[in-house]
This record gives structure tokens, sequence and C-alpha cells, in this order.
């Protein structure tokens, strides 16, 4: 049907938005100007929107209560069978519910999109198809992925499958909890300041977020370009590099693949092992002021296995990752402001698929925004602050930084081959009871960035891995390689894993 014209008021009213100032006569002239504008705009609304076509069947799936959801971390239950054979055949993998499944409900932890059904899926769902795996739902995430803790979702939190009451970290909290627990083989997560490496660590599993751009975003609800990376998690480090070999690879879709790298072939690579490995053990990481010193010996204690292995490994120091949280955090508060909400998920100027349903869909947000969680708005706030008062400077300063701060860590990888540190400074929390003060929630959300969001920033492929327990709660270790050098990370990584059990450590 034709776009809707405005009225002569409506035009007033818009150019005062822009600071110009419409005289009704001048308001007139532009109506009739504008009419052959907008007559090309019923052109683009009567043509068929141009998107991948949904070839495997499947069925809206439900959503499961009492023992069958018994840590929250189920939203979908479904079955979506993949092509027969294929290195994925009869593997169970359950898919981030920020990822878009044809058909399949996708709520994002939030309330304001309960209800949307995206109409396209996701490069990396059909990927996992045609590998011959079967998608089997929807993993719970946080309230438009706006957490470290996993305490926001709309639909209640997500318990620590190693300890109910404990929190399975964000804001793949579902993935990695429905991992720990044995109710699925693999599952994809979602980083933008941590948030595959983050609940990986919590749980007790395998989660990597690939260098930027390897896996392709496209289909997954975005929150800011440059920090998006999605990618898998995994009980296993070879499941792990199986699966990222069928990720991995550019679409012609997404437009953080601007390099245009290919798979490579990780089970292969991963079986080097790690005699002659120089491995560089970052000070900074250990020294927050919240690290627990009972984590912070269970990493070193991973770098000395390691050294056993046959590593040259080294302690020293990267100053700029101590200021890496800062570089960020203007990205992420004013990027994501701007794009996933103010632009209503997709925003402008880019090239590549635009999930216009959903783009439609949320933009329901404005209306009912007093209903977001506790840790979006106070990110809202803190963007729009700087976005309407430094009309974007620190956004483009923060960027320009991270230049500086991926060079930092570059200078190091020139004379090693990863780098070495607690995925989080602590072990898993309890979750905030329900009604908890704001502070709490928003403590139990942010207090566990300070290793991971610097490599969101800067791209570099990053892995969490189980390395021991601290009164029963999984310690994670954080090995960061090269650009597109993920298979030296899988190398150290299954030498660490099949020298000793984790729980043993």
């Amino acid at each position: 049907m034709p776009v809707k014209r405005p009225t002569l008021q409506q035009l007033k009213e818009i150019a005062v938005e822009l600071g110009i100032h419409l005289s009704d006569a001048q308001a007139a002239k532009y109506e009739q100007l504008l009419q052959p504008n907008f007559d090309a705009y019923d052109v683009v609304d009567a043509l068929p929107d141009y998107l991948p076509t949904v070839t495997y069947p499947r069925t809206p799936g439900y959503r499961p209560t009492g023992e069958e959801n018994r840590y929250g971390a189920w939203y979908v239950k479904t079955t979506i069978k993949g092509k027969p054979g294929g290195k994925l055949e009869g593997r169970r993998v359950v898919l981030k519910d920020n990822v878009c499944l044809a058909g399949v409900p996708m709520m994002n932890g939030a309330s304001t999109l309960e209800g949307y059904v995206p109409n396209v899926d996701a490069t990396i769902a059909t990927r996992l198809l045609d590998a011959g795996a079967t998608i089997v739902g929807k993993s719970v995430c946080e309230y438009f992925c706006f957490s470290g803790g996993s305490h926001t979702s709309a639909s209640g939190p997500v318990h620590n499958p190693r300890r109910m009451g404990y929190s399975a970290g964000g804001s793949s909290s579902g993935s990695a909890a429905l991992l720990a627990a044995g109710e699925v083989d693999m599952a994809i997560g979602g980083d933008q300041g941590g948030s595959i490496r983050m609940p990986a660590s919590f749980c007790g599993v395998v989660g990597l977020k690939p260098t930027h751009g390897l896996v392709p975003y496209t289909g997954v609800m975005p929150i800011e370009l440059t920090l998006d990376h999605t990618g898998p998690m995994t009980r296993t480090v070879a499941d792990n590099a199986l699966m990222l070999e069928v990720l991995a690879g550019p679409d012609g879709l997404d437009p953080r693949q601007y390099a245009q790298q290919a798979s490579r072939p990780y089970t292969d690579l991963m079986k080097g092992g790690v005699a002659g490995l120089k491995i560089a053990v970052v000070q900074e990481g250990f020294e927050w002021p919240q690290s627990d010193a009972q984590v912070n010996a269970k990493v070193r204690a991973a770098a000395d296995a390691l050294r056993k292995l046959g590593a040259e490994v080294t302690e020293l120091s990267v100053p700029m990752h101590k200021v890496g949280p800062a570089i960020w955090l203007p990205i992420a508060a004013e990027g994501a402001t701007q794009q996933m909400m103010k632009d209503n998920g997709h925003g402008f100027n880019w090239k590549g698929l635009y999930v216009t349903s959903l783009v439609d869909y949320h933009a329901g947000w404005k209306e009912r925004a007093d209903e977001l969680s506790e840790t979006l708005k106070i990110t809202m706030v803190l963007g729009e602050y700087f976005i309407q008062h430094y009309r974007g400077r620190y956004y483009a300063k923060a960027q320009n930084l991270a230049r500086q701060l991926r060079q930092a860590y570059d200078d190091v990888l020139a004379r090693h081959d990863l780098l070495l540190m607690p995925t989080l400074p602590i072990t898993a929390t309890p979750l905030p009871p329900p009604g908890a003060p704001v502070e709490d929630v928003i403590a139990r959300a942010f207090e566990v960035l300070p290793n991971t969001c610097q490599f969101d920033a800067t791209g570099h492929p990053a892995m969490s891995l189980p390395c021991g327990q601290v009164d029963g709660l999984p310690v994670g270790l954080m090995l960061v390689g090269r650009h597109w050098d993920e298979g030296t990370i899988y190398r150290a990584a299954l030498a660490f894993e099949q020298a000793k059990d984790w729980r043993d450590l």
C-alpha cells in the first residue's frame, strides 16, 4: 500500500528537529516538490523484500516449563533436522535467542521484543543445518544482551548448573548453562564485551570469540557493528574447532567480514601441541580490584602446566590493557544506544542483509522503554548524554584509541604466539534476588568485564576454557591469539585439556 504522506504540520515539525524553520508557504512548496520522491518510496514498498530462502522444515516449538527447564535456560524447544551426512550430523545445537530462526519465536531476552517471529534464518543457522546438525531450540539470553550476569532476561534468571542460585554468566547465559547441564552438544553465543567467554568461564565450558568478521553475523540482532561477534560454545576443544570449521568464512552479506577470510581446518591445526609455542602471561590481567587470589592462582597453575607441556611461558606487562575497558566503553555505550536502540537494531551506512521485520518489530521499544532492563537503561542514559552533549566525539576518539590498543597487543604477539590471563577475575556469584537494589543488579552485570571487553574492541580471537575450581565453581583461562590465528589457540587449548581433567587442577 502507498506510504503515508506527511501533513504540512508534520513537515514543519520534522524540519524544526533538523534546525530548519519553514513558513507555511515554504512547507506547501516542499510538499509539492516531494511528491515524486514519495512516489519512489511507493515503488520500493510494493517490491518484495529480497531475503535468503528458508529451506529446512520446522515448527514454532514451545516454551518448556518446570523440570524441563529447571535452570531457566531454554526459551524455545523445537527440532529442525539438518541435511543427512555432514560433519555435525547427530549433534544437538542450541542457538542464542538473538539469532534469527525463521518461524521460531525470538525474544532476545526482552519483553519489548516478545512475540517477534523472524522470517529468515541467520547464516550460521543455515550453515549448521547444511552440516547435518539438529537445531533443538533457542537459549535464554540477557535483556538485549546487556549483562555479564544471568539475571536480566525478561523470562527470568538463568541458574548455573554447577550451583543453583548462582550466575551462569552472560549474555549467552542459556547457551553456557545448557552445555554445562549436558542438555545440548553445541551452542551459539554472541560476544560484544565478553558474552561468549564470561558464561563459558562461570559454567566451565569452552567458548571462543573468533576474530572479528571471521564468522558472519548476518541474521543475528546487531548491537554495534564494530563490536559484534558470534561464535561456538562447546564442552570440549575438539568440538569447538569442529563447529568453527562449519561457521567460519564469508557469506557476502555481512559488512563485518571486510577481510573475507575463509574457514580453515581447525581440527587439524589444533593437533600441533604446545612445544615451542611462546605464551605471554599478561600481568595486568591479574591486577583488577575485584581479582580473586584463588582465581589468579588457578590461572597461574594453568600457565605452569603449559610450560611443563613444552611451551615457553613468560610474564610481561601490557600497560594499555588496564585502560582497555575505558576505551571500549564509549564504543559500547554510544554505539549500542545509537545502532541497537535509536536506529532499531540495524541503522544505516552499511551494505548487507537488513532483517526488515526485526527493524519494524523492535521499533516498538520506544513506547515501552520503562520495561527495559536496568543494565540497558543506565547504559542508554550514559550513551545518549555523550551523543547529545559531545556530538559523538568520544565514540570517535575511542575508535581511534582502539587501533592503538590493538597495536599494543600486536606488538607482544609479534614476539609471542598467545596471550594468557584469567577470563574473569572472579568465579560465579549469587544471583541477585527479586527486588534487589539497582546497585547490586548493575554490579553483578558489569563486574566481570575487565579482561574480556578489550578484545571485542580490537577484534583479536580469544577463548575461555576451564582450568580448575574454587569452592566447586569453575575458573576460566583465557587465551588470546593473533588475528585469524584461531588454530594456535586451539593447539594450546587442546594440549591443556588433554593433559588433565580441569576439575582436578
